[in-house]
């Protein structure tokens, strides 16, 4: 039941119609007995910025989830941002702290990570290749470096976006090999589909001809689980991270930003009304 004390958690996106945030959150919500809510909030890109200040207004919400197609934009508007937001130049979480400043964050990657270190990836000197170089390629990218691996080679059909993101993340993390190479799948420890490509009948977004057993292979595509890509690293008997994985594993992140303690995928899985 919404009351008087509940808190209000605006999810901000256009349009609202696909959001599975609040068929998640809120469920787990309600089991734990947390007196608070994430809303749908439909905004055009052209009222965003003017929205954002007046809902931050509001005395009941003291933060908020972002998606499309504001994730960019929100990086303009915050009083301070994590170097995972500088790295990403997207943002999808804010949360307004005591003094009303705004803090923004990006869980993509870290959903992502936290995911690969449950399935007992080891990061520690690893080498990575990134397919795709934008927001969420970008976060990933980000997240992997925070947790120590060695190398992270970046590519994109769009090659400035690559040699973008290898220059920022080789700027926050100085220590790291950071480079624009091919999309072949030989010689990593893991590789990471950060693109749209996933469904029947779409090209592999990688080269798997030299895909090594021994190799990682990380999904972003949600609707589907086993993609083409997955099937292939099942063949090859890789170990490997469905797409949804990253949206269950980020969301405990996400509640820890917000001070709503943390929770696990299994839980999080087991409450939700979302259906794929």
């Amino acid at each position: 039941m919404i009351s008087g004390k509940t808190n209000l958690l605006p999810l901000f996106g256009y349009p609202t119609k696909a959001f599975k945030a609040p068929l998640i959150y809120n469920p787990w919500f309600d089991k734990n007995g947390i007196d608070a809510v994430v809303v749908p909030m439909g905004v055009k890109p052209e009222d965003y910025p003017a929205v954002l200040r007046s809902v931050f207004k509001l005395t009941n919400v003291p933060g908020a989830l972002v998606t499309m197609p504001h994730k960019v934009t929100t990086v303009g508007l915050l009083d301070e941002v994590t170097t995972a937001v500088k790295i990403a130049g997207a943002c999808n979480a804010i949360l307004k702290r005591p003094d009303g400043t705004l803090l923004g964050d990006i869980f993509d990657g870290t959903g992502f990570t936290r995911g690969l270190r449950r399935k007992g990836f080891f990061f520690t000197g690893a080498k990575c290749l990134v397919v795709g170089s934008g927001g969420v390629g970008s976060a990933i990218a980000a997240s992997l470096a925070a947790e120590g691996v060695a190398a992270i080679t970046t590519f994109d059909t769009h090659a400035e976006s690559a040699e973008g993101l290898a220059a920022r993340l080789q700027q926050h993390y100085p220590k790291l090999v950071a480079r624009t190479g091919l999309n072949d799948a030989a010689g990593y420890d893991l590789v990471v589909n950060a693109t749209p490509l996933g469904m029947p009948g779409d090209p592999l977004p990688m080269d798997v001809t030299r895909l090594a057993p021994a190799t990682f292979v990380g999904e972003v595509v949600m609707k589907t689980e086993m993609t083409p890509l997955l099937q292939v690293a099942r063949e090859r008997g890789c170990r490997y991270q469905i797409g949804t994985d990253m949206l269950f594993e980020m969301i405990p992140a996400y509640l820890e930003f917000f001070g709503y303690g943390t929770t696990t995928a299994e839980e999080l899985r087991a409450v939700s009304h979302v259906v794929y």
